[in-house]
Formats: structure tokens, C-alpha cells, sequence
């Protein structure tokens, strides 16, 4: 087979995952190798597997049911520490890695609590990123009754991860006004239970107060779900409840729920967003057959094993490539790579070389041992497939195996031999191949094999101030999720300096690093001045610096921990003429119990073809925690040197989907030539912004339930202190990969970018008067100044969704759009219109550019007047009995018959006077709702 027929075949393939990483597969209606990772920081415990392998046997024929016959799990892997025991039952990884993996297992930071979620933030129908389990929701049974079973739990975490649905409640709106009733946000709306107001060791049923500016349910309120339902949706609102065994539908979908499934999802139900995901597009459902059980292959860690396969053919001789090759692999050799790995090195042209057969790097001597063997002169053509398979065999010596080692590609031109003859022996050895592609000519011939086997692609063009392949190097961390032990990048800065111009700058050590930590500054010609002051005014200059004219570089090793605070630097060319000079951080955790702040960044698309926009993602947290309140900014290359910025927002609008998430995103849209880009990121922080937050989408924590007329109250949640989700002044950077442009741009691009679609509308009534709240959108997607909006009204949410141009019209032409980004206020009294108690108002808003374009409608926001009758005091509301904790021995409870009768009575007389309505109303013809006109 050519090469064109074999990346043909692999395209393809990769174009069907293009959004995810996961490395799931479905065949015949089965999910096969769901990956599964332990947290190399968990204590071993044989318990912990048990009860994963219970919880996906549990989940597989739930999850059968809710695809109506179609989908079930047919095979799991479980990714094991390297420190558990090990066992001959436990085989090697091969692609598989945590960084990679579909479920981890791990404690939480900060013990905010046991609440299972989904990083998630791509749009409605896109995948997530990684379903987080404790492994104490996976060991304490009385979790049940807060969660539910948990395959139950699983397969609600696996709609978020898969099909990218939402959830259906809302911890921030968990109550809403319909027909002029306080209704709790759920889905379906069929749901039934009381509203409980609990204080201490005591609650009320319906004793809730009434805040008197929304109309909703006083704060500490909520919805008490009654085991025993009619109803069997939805899984995405309460898979605890016993009835609970489909998705939400046309049919039952409640569309005036405040949550994020009718916000990101234009208000389809969820079985309206899974039934048109491939996987239920692909596969035809099936009669009532017996599932099989799911298989679970365990996996266990091994020491790394990686070899740099180094291109040093005659083309690596210009603009100083195989100078900054020895600079970037030193830099891999003596700072990032981790204490124990075994390391390679194979280099390439004409004829293979293996420089070094696997050296176990156990301290200082054997990285000095490596570093003086790395190439330094270029010649010959470029048989890459050769110094592929030397490298295949150098990771063999180990254990005779390459199942789960690494292999490091670096190159800078097209392959002089048919690299289509090694593709399948990369893939048959089960490594892992990154490829840093080195300038613009670099061979694209192994990037699809890259993506199969879970690998890195990195780009670093030749400019001289560029620092591309310094971060692609130091990116190469261990896949383990053992990031105690990872190097750390905090800066990388670098220009071309005149003479005597300099490259100011300060690097943060915060509280969570400060181990191992390495200044190094980079120079062409020779070691510049070098000034560094760090947080109790010590200073440095050149002379504290160790030099080394081969990598032209100048490294300080901070001895111990390095002082906590602002490292302020000073570099300066001393030379006659212009020199590229730049810095370098690395730092590791200052402790091992306490994870340091990490950066991840990627492009929502490996491959683009303009003028299709693409989203930059930043993901920063400590430990699973998210951070928010960083200034983050996106460094856009292309490989001839051309370089973009970006601010990213965590602001909920534009390209950002959720407010305060730790995920920073933007629109991309200014491409400039066709072929590779790289990308990286930026992160800065200070103390008075910059602050942890508990995760967003979490399964939902039911406070309570009613069975057999008896309300039984679970614990209250774990809350975290205030004082511990500050953070003080940090700085990270991060190289986020790179992506392919596979057309070039026209030159005489036409405005092709509307506005972007505001998804953060909020609407009140205040004093007769409706205040309209929303971030501003942009003229190009969120770019820019919108030239208007278009604002529109309706009492009929359905009506205004489906038929906005038909809704009443406000006249919003006074005020003038603000800056992408910006927040945007507008007061109006409506005319024609009485705001009285029940009055309730749908609200949309389009926003137009200059060339009117416009943007899709924004989300529906509700106004609403409801002032609620003061309830007569009855002893439902004077009563306060003691609750009933699951998991605890009291016996006392609160019993509801009395509610029962009630009830019964009720709908006794509801009968009578539906029958008599039914009989008048059947000789009447229906009356319209009059039209609301302003």
C-alpha cells in the first residue's frame, strides 16, 4: 500500500475523533476500550478495581435501556500505579495513558466533596474531556442515597463525556416561575415532591419564605424528590430516582427549565442531541437480547521508556537547526526528564546511528553521559524509517517489548525513503510516537500515526527569537498523572534584542512550586549580561550562571526550595549587533501531597481549512480544581514565523460556554499561511484575582428524599473555606500542540464572520421597569464591536424561540454596542404593557455587524412578577420535626399521611370539577390568548 493510501485511510479515521482524544471504539453497538486511571497519589486498594468493574458491569445494560436496545459497554481497561502491587494478571500499557484517559480516579483537592462530573467544555453535541470519580464515591455505600447506583451515575457522566447533552437541574437557578407557580428547575416537570426548608437538626415541609424581589424560593430552599413516581425520565436530571431509565424527549421535555441543556442546547431535549450523535446514527437498535457482560483488561504503569530519534541530515545544518536541536535536548536531558526513566538516542540521514542504548537515569552523572553524546553536525539525506526502526529496537532492550514506550521524532524535511513501510511497524510495536516537526519543509508523513497512538505533534519554526522547539521539548513530560514529580514550565520569553536592548521580566514561584528549580538563558553568539533578583532583593548576574558555548545557554539551579514570590530578570545584548536571547523556567512542586498549578492548552481542530474558525482552549487548575481569574494569552505561530496573540475569556460568552470554569477559550480566525501552527500559552495570575472553584457540571447532590411518606435527609456537603481558594501571584506557560492549515487564506477575504450568538441574557422586573443584563458579542464572532442589536419580546417562550422575527420588537437602537466582552445593561418600561403580580416576559436578543449580518438568537431569559400569597399558618408549616439521616441510627422521621389525604381529597373534588367543565367547555369554542403589542 502507498503512503497516500495509507494517511488517506488514517484521515479519515482520525476525522471521526477529531474533537476528542479518546481512544474509544464502537463496534456492533458495544464500547470497547473505555480507559480507566487510577491517580498514581491513591493508596493501594483492591477494593477500588472491584467496585470500577461493578460499576460498569451495572452500567452497561441501564445504558442499554436509555439508547432504546442500541448501545452497551463491551470491554474496559483499568490503568494501575506503578507503585501497586504487581500481579502476572496485570498486563502493559500500550497507548494507553492517564493524561489520555476517559474516567479518572482520584481525590479531590481541597475535600469539597465526592460529587462525580465531567470536564466538559466544548459545545452542546461535542465530547467532554474526562468523566473525575473519588475513589471514595466508589468505596462508601452511603453515597447511594446521594448519587444513586452508581452505573446509574456513570452512564449520566457518560452522556456528558460521549454526546456532550447537559444537565437538567441547576444548583445556580434551582427554582423558576411557570403559570404563576414556583416551580423547582428538573426535567421532566412531572416529577413530584415538596419544597423543604431545614435549619439545624429540623425542617419544615413548604414552610419556604418567598425572597420578595425574585419571587422565587428564599436561599437554603429545595426540592424533595419522592421515591415513588409515574415517570421515567430523565437520567440527565435524577438517575437516583428508582423510575428514572430514559432521557428527556420531545415528549417530556420541560423547555422552561432554567438549565444548561435548554441554554447550550438551543432548548432540545437530550434525547434530541444523543439521537443525532454518531453512535446512535451508526447502530440500529436490536429485540430484547441478552447484553454481555463487559470485559475489563487490567494495566499496570512501568518505568518510562523513551529514545529521541534525531533527524541530522545535511538540511539540519541551515538556519542553525542542529545548533538548537542540541539546545532543546539538552534542555529534555538535564531539567524534564523524570528521575528513573530509561532514555535513547538514535540520529539519522544517510545510514541510522544509535548514539546510545537505554541509559536509567538515576541522578546527574548518567544526564552529563547523555548530554555529551547528543549531535552536533548535519549531513546526508533523510531516510526516516531507518532511524524509526533503530529506534523501535533501542526501547526492545528493556524487556524485549515496546508495548507502552515512547519514541520522539524529530525532523525538518520530507523523507528521502517510503515512510508508508514503517507506518505499520510503528503501529504493531504499540509505542507512542511524538513528532516535532522543525521548520516549514518538515515531512507530514507520520502525523496520522502520531494521533493513533496517543502521541504529541509539535511545530517550531526557524525564527531566531522563536523558542518552539525549547517548548516542544519541555512539554514531553510522562503521561502517568504522576505530576508531583513533572518539571514545571513557568516562563518562556524570548527576542531579538539590539544592541544593548534588554528582556525585562518577572517569574512568580508560588506556594505550589519551588523544588529543582532551573534559570536558563539562551544566547547565539555569547553569554549575555545577565541580571536576576529574587523575592528578598538576592541578586545574580553571568557569573552565577554555569555557561556552555555547545548550547549556547547559561543555567542556575536554585539550590532547595526557591524563595516564594517574584523573581524579577534583567537580560541585555552586549554585542555590536542584533541577538536573540531568551529564558527558560522549570520548577517542580514544592511538595509532594500538594499539586501544583498546571496549564493545558489545545486547538478545538488538528486541521482547518479557512475561513472556518477555530477555538483556542486553556485549561488551569490545581489538582482537578479549576482556577479562575488568571490573564491568559494564546502565542499563535506559524511556521514561517508569523505570530498571533489572543487573549483568552472564562467570561461564559463567545467561544467560552461556562462562566468561572478555569477553561479560557477564543475564536481564532486570523490565519495567514497554509501548513503548520503552533500554539502556546501564557498565564499570569495575582493575588487578588486569581482563586480556586469547585467544578462545574457535578452530579447532582440530592439533599433528601421521600419514601413510604417519610423525608430522610442525606448529609449536608462538604464546603470548602474561603480562605483556602485563594491563590497567590503564579505565572505558567504551555505549549498547546500545533495544527495544520491545509489551504492558504484568501487574500481578498470577504466579512464571512457573524456575530456571535449571546448565551448569557439575563432578564428582572425592578420597580416597573425591565433591566436586560448579557456580555457583549462581537462584530466577528467575539471580535470586535457589534454595529445593533435586535431585541424582541413574547409571553410565549416557544413562540420566540421558534419565530423571533414574529416577536414584539423593543426599541433598543440608544444604546451602542460595547467591545466583545464587555457587560451590557439596558432599562426599559414597556409600553401597552401592565407589569402586575404574574406578569412573566420572554426575552431574546440578536446582535448585527456592520454589514448585517446577524447572529444566531440568544438564549431566552425570563422576567417575572410573582408576589405569592402569605400561606395561613397550618401544620405543615409549624412543625419541626427531626430528620432522618441514612446513615445514621436515629429512627425519628417526619411522617407525611396527612399530606396523602390531602391530596386524595383534593383530587377527588379536582374530578368533580374537571367533569363540569368538560361539559361546558365541549358546547364553547377555544379563545385565543390576546397578542402582547407594545
Amino acid at each position: 500500500m502507498g503512503l497516500q493510501n495509507v494517511f488517506a485511510i488514517l484521515l479519515v479515521f482520525h476525522l471521526c475523533l477529531e474533537s476528542q482524544n479518546s481512544m474509544v471504539k464502537l463496534n456492533n453497538g458495544g464500547y470497547e476500550d473505555i480507559v480507566i486511571a487510577i491517580n498514581p497519589g491513591l493508596t493501594e486498594d483492591i477494593k477500588i478495581i472491584e467496585n470500577i468493574k461493578d460499576m460498569v458491569s451495572e452500567a452497561t445494560q441501564y445504558l442499554f435501556n436509555a439508547t432504546k436496545n442500541r448501545l452497551f459497554i463491551r470491554s474496559a481497561k483499568i490503568l494501575i500505579p506503578l507503585h501497586w502491587s504487581s500481579s502476572t494478571n496485570y498486563l502493559k500499557p500500550t497507548t494507553e495513558t492517564y493524561d489520555g484517559a476517559d474516567v479518572i480516579i482520584a481525590n479531590p483537592y481541597l475535600k469539597y466533596g465526592d460529587d462525580p462530573y465531567t470536564l466538559q467544555y466544548g459545545k452542546c453535541g461535542e465530547p467532554g474531556k474526562y468523566i473525575h470519580l473519588t475513589p471514595n464515591f466508589l468505596k462508601n455505600d452511603t453515597l447511594l442515597d446521594v448519587y444513586g447506583p452508581r452505573g446509574r451515575v456513570f452512564v449520566h457522566e457518560w452522556a456528558h463525556l460521549r454526546w456532550g447533552v447537559f444537565d437538567e437541574y441547576s444548583t445556580e437557578t434551582p427554582y423558576y416561575i411557570h403559570r404563576e407557580k414556583v416551580e423547582a428547575t428538573r426535567c421532566s416537570a412531572d416529577i413530584f415532591g415538596v419544597n423543604v426548608k431545614c435549619g439545624g437538626d429540623s425542617c419544615a415541609i413548604e414552610a419556604c419564605n418567598f425572597d420578595k424581589t425574585t419571587g422565587l424560593y428564599e436561599e437554603g430552599c429545595f426540592f424533595v424528590y419522592d421515591k415513588e413516581q409515574f415517570v421515567s425520565e430523565s437520567i440527565m436530571y435524577l438517575q437516583s430516582l428508582p423510575t428514572v431509565s430514559q432521557f428527556c424527549d420531545d415528549s417530556n421535555h420541560n423547555i422552561h427549565a432554567p438549565n444548561l441543556q435548554n441554554k447550550l442546547c438551543d432548548y432540545q431535549s437530550t434525547w434530541d442531541v444523543v439521537k443525532n450523535s454518531d453512535d446512535i446514527k451508526n447502530t440500529s437498535p436490536v429485540g430484547n437480547v441478552i447484553i454481555p457482560e463487559p470485559m475489563f483488561s487490567l494495566l499496570q504503569y512501568k518505568e518510562r521508556v523513551i529514545t529521541l530519534v534525531l533527524d541530522v541530515s545535511g538540511s539540519m545544518s541551515s538556519y542553525g537547526r542542529i545548533g538548537r536541536l542540541y539546545q532543546a535536548a539538552e534542555i529534555f536531558l538535564i531539567q524534564i526528564i523524570e528521575t528513573n526513566s530509561y532514555v535513547g538516542i538514535v540520529e539519522f540521514h544517510t545510514t541510522p546511528n544509535i548514539k546510545s542504548h537505554l541509559v536509567q537515569i538515576i541522578g546527574d552523572e548518567q544526564r552529563q553521559e547523555l548530554k555529551a553524546l547528543l549531535p552536533q553536525k548535519a549531513s546526508g539525506y533523510t531516510y526516516i524509517c531507518d532511524g524509526m526502526t533503530s529506534g523501535i529496537k533501542v526501547n526492545k532492550e528493556l524487556d524485549g517489548s515496546t508495548a507502552g514506550t515512547e519514541l520522539v521524532l524529530l525532523s525538518d524535511g520530507e523523507a528521502t525513503d517510503d515512510t508508508s513501510r514503517c507506518a505499520s511497524e510503528i503501529l504493531a510495536s504499540g509505542a507512542i510516537l511524538h513528532l516535532i516537526a522543525l521548520g516549514p519543509s518538515a515531512s507530514e508523513a507520520l502525523k496520522g500515526i502520531v494521533k493513533e497512538t496517543g502521541g504529541l505533534h509539535f511545530v517550531a519554526s526557524d525564527a531566531v527569537d522563536s523558542q518552539g522547539l525549547i517548548d516542544a521539548f519541555s512539554s514531553l513530560s510522562a503521561a502517568n498523572g504522576d505530576i508531583t514529580h513533572q518539571s514545571i514550565q513557568l516562563e518562556s520569553m524570548s527576542s531579538n534584542l539590539k544592541k544593548s536592548e534588554c528582556l525585562n521580566g518577572t517569574v512568580f514561584i508560588d506556594s505550589t512550586v519551588g523544588n529543582e528549580t532551573f534559570f536558563l538563558v539562551t544566547w547565539q553568539t555569547a553569554v549575555p549580561s545577565i541580571n536576576l533578583q529574587n523575592p528578598k532583593g538576592g541578586k545574580y548576574n553571568e557569573n552565577h550562571f554555569s555557561s556552555d558555548t555547545s548550547s549556547k545557554s547559561s543555567r542556575l539551579q536554585v539550590p532547595g526550595t526557591a524563595e516564594r514570590g517574584p523573581w524579577i530578570y534583567n537580560l541585555c545584548n552586549r554585542q555590536t549587533r542584533a541577538e536573540a536571547i531568551g529564558i527558560t523556567v522549570n520548577s517542580k512542586a514544592a511538595n509532594i501531597n500538594i499539586p501544583p498549578i498546571t496549564v493545558n492548552a489545545h486547538m478545538d481542530k488538528d486541521t482547518n481549512n479557512p475561513p472556518n474558525p477555530m477555538i483556542i482552549y486553556a485549561s488551569v487548575s490545581q489538582g482537578l480544581m479549576p482556577v479562575k481569574g488568571a490573564k491568559v494569552t494564546a502565542i499563535i505561530e506559524s511556521a514561517t514565523g508569523r505570530v498571533s496573540t489572543v487573549e483568552l475569556l472564562d467570561n461564559g460568552a463567545g467561544a467560552d460556554i461556562v462562566k468561572n470554569d478555569g477553561v479560557y477559550s477564543r475564536y481564532f480566525t486570523d490565519f495567514t499561511d497554509k501548513g503548520r501552527y503552533s500554539l502556546k500559552v501564557r498565564v499570569e495570575s495575582d493575588e487578588n484575582k486569581s482563586r480556586l472553584v469547585v467544578p462545574k457540571n457535578r452530579a447532582l447532590y440530592v439533599p433528601g428524599y421521600i419514601e413510604n411518606g417519610t423525608i430522610h435527609m442525606n448529609p449536608t456537603r462538604p464546603e470548602v473555606k474561603d480562605e483556602d481558594l485563594s491563590l497567590g501571584a503564579f505565572s505558567r506557560t504551555s505549549s498547546g500542540g500545533s495544527f495544520i492549515l491545509e489551504s492558504a487564506p484568501s487574500s481578498s477575504q470577504p466579512d464571512v464572520y457573524k456575530p456571535e450568538k449571546i448565551t448569557d441574557l439575563e432578564a428582572n422586573i425592578e420597580d416597573q421597569m425591565i433591566t436586560l443584563t448579557w456580555t457583549a458579542t462581537g462584530d466577528d464572532l467575539d471580535k470586535g464591536n457589534a454595529s445593533r442589536y435586535d431585541l424582541r419580546m413574547s409571553t410565549d417562550l416557544k413562540g420566540l424561540r421558534e419565530n423571533f422575527i414574529n416577536a414584539t420588537q423593543v426599541n433598543i437602537s440608544s444604546l451602542i454596542p460595547q467591545e466583545a466582552g464587555f457587560i451590557e445593561t439596558f432599562r426599559f418600561a414597556p409600553e401597552n404593557v401592565v407589569i402586575e403580580n404574574g406578569t412573566v416576559l420572554f426575552f431574546a436578543i440578536v446582535a448585527i455587524d456592520k454589514v448585517s449580518q446577524k447572529s444566531d438568537p440568544s438564549n431566552i431569559a425570563q422576567a417575572a412578577l410573582f408576589v405569592p400569597p402569605t400561606p395561613a399558618p397550618t401544620e405543615a408549616t409549624t412543625t419541626k420535626p427531626t430528620l432522618t439521616h441514612p446513615n445514621t441510627n436515629d429512627s425519628n422521621s417526619l411522617n407525611i399521611t396527612y399530606m396523602t389525604l390531602i391530596v386524595c381529597s383534593a383530587a377527588i373534588i379536582i374530578s368533580i370539577i374537571i367533569s363540569i367543565t368538560l361539559c361546558i367547555v365541549s358546547c364553547l369554542k377555544k379563545r385565543k390568548d390576546p397578542e402582547l403589542r407594545l
